[in-house]
C-alpha cells in the first residue's frame, strides 16, 4: 500500500487516478483549495501560495503526483489567459517542489504532469522522449513546467515526468466534447487532416501513473501516448466509424486560425509521439489501437 498525495485531483485524469488508487487499496490525499469536513483525504492548499504549510503533509508519503494546472483549451488564448496557464502549471509546481525540499523525510516519488506540445510540430517523423522541445507557445510552456519539477530530483527523491496526448475517456476530457458534433453526423476533418493526434486510453493513462509510481528504474521523461498513432483524418474517420455517423465534412486550417487564434496551432499541428521509454522498461498497454480503445469506452 502506497501513501499518494495528488494535486490536481478533481478533474478528468485526477478523479479516474484517484478512484483507481483508492481501489488498489493505496491511501490517497487531496490538495485542493477548498477542503470539506466529508472528505477526510482533503488537504488545504494554495498552488501559488507558500509551501512551508505543505511540507508537513509531504513528510515521509510515498508518491506526490502533480496534475495542477488551468484547462488548456478552456478559453481563448489571450496574452492574460497565456499568462494564467503558465503561472498555474508553474506556480503550482514550485509550490510542491519547494514543500518538498524542507521535508525531512522527503517523497519517494515525483510524478509530475506535462504534454506531448513540449515537441512542437514535427510533421511525420517519429518522436521519442529525445526528442528536442519545439519554440511555440506550448512548447515553451511544458519546458518551464518541467524545469520547475526538475528541482525535486534529489538523492531522496526519484522523479518522473509524463507527456501526455488526447486522453480518451467517455466521462471527460476532449473526446467527450468531440462526441455530440460527431453524433450529429458534424465530424470534420481538421485542416489539412495530415498532422499526428497522440492519444491515449485513459485506463492506460492511469496505468502508466500507477505504474511509473513503482517502477524504481522509472526516471525523466515519459510519453503517455499509445503505440499506434493516427493522423487527424484517421482519427476522424474511425471516430465517425464507431459512432455509426458520417465524418464528411473538412474544417480549413484559415476557418480554424480565425475562430480560434494561436490556439488553433493545437488542432492544426501534431505529433507522431512513440513511447519509447515506457515500452523500454516494460510497460505494457491494454489499448494499442485506436478503434479498439474507442470501442471499448461504449460510446
Amino acid at each position: 500500500m502506497m501513501s499518494v498525495v495528488l494535486a490536481g485531483g478533481s478533474g478528468f485524469l485526477g478523479t479516474q487516478l484517484r478512484a483507481e488508487l483508492e481501489r488498489g487499496g493505496h491511501r490517497v490525499f487531496n490538495l485542493t483549495r477548498s477542503p470539506r469536513p466529508d472528505r477526510p483525504g482533503d488537504i488545504a492548499w494554495q498552488p501559488d501560495g507558500p509551501p512551508g504549510r505543505l511540507s508537513a503533509h509531504l513528510e515521509g508519503v510515498d508518491v506526490v503526483i502533480n496534475l495542477a494546472g488551468e484547462n488548456i483549451a478552456g478559453a481563448f488564448w489571450s496574452e492574460a489567459r497565456k499568462a494564467k496557464l503558465r503561472d498555474s502549471r508553474l506556480q503550482a509546481t514550485r509550490t510542491i517542489v519547494g514543500a518538498m525540499a524542507t521535508c525531512q523525510r522527503p517523497p519517494r516519488v515525483f510524478i509530475s504532469g506535462s504534454a506531448v506540445g513540449y515537441y512542437g510540430e514535427h510533421g511525420r517523423e517519429v518522436v521519442t522522449e529525445g526528442t528536442p522541445p519545439g519554440s511555440d507557445f506550448l512548447a515553451r510552456l511544458c519546458v518551464d513546467w518541467e524545469q520547475e519539477a526538475h528541482a525535486a530530483a534529489t538523492s531522496g527523491t526519484r522523479l518522473a515526468i509524463v507527456r501526455t496526448g488526447l486522453v480518451l475517456g467517455a466521462d471527460g476530457g476532449a473526446l467527450a466534447k468531440m462526441i455530440l458534433p460527431f453524433k450529429l453526423g458534424l465530424g470534420a476533418t481538421l485542416g489539412s487532416g495530415e498532422q499526428y493526434m497522440p492519444w491515449i486510453h485513459v485506463d492506460d493513462w492511469v496505468a502508466m501513473i500507477i505504474w511509473l509510481a513503482g517502477v524504481e528504474r522509472a526516471m525523466g521523461a515519459f510519453n503517455a501516448a499509445a503505440p499506434v498513432p493516427v493522423t487527424n483524418r484517421e482519427f476522424t474517420r474511425t471516430l465517425g466509424r464507431v459512432l455509426r455517423r458520417p465524418a464528411v465534412f473538412h474544417a480549413p486550417a484559415f476557418v480554424l486560425k480565425m475562430a480560434l487564434g494561436e490556439m488553433a496551432g493545437m488542432l492544426l499541428t501534431g505529433q507522431r509521439v512513440l513511447p519509447a521509454a515506457a515500452e523500454e522498461l516494460g510497460f505494457r498497454f491494454g489499448h494499442r489501437e485506436l478503434e479498439p480503445a474507442l470501442r471499448s469506452l461504449s460510446l
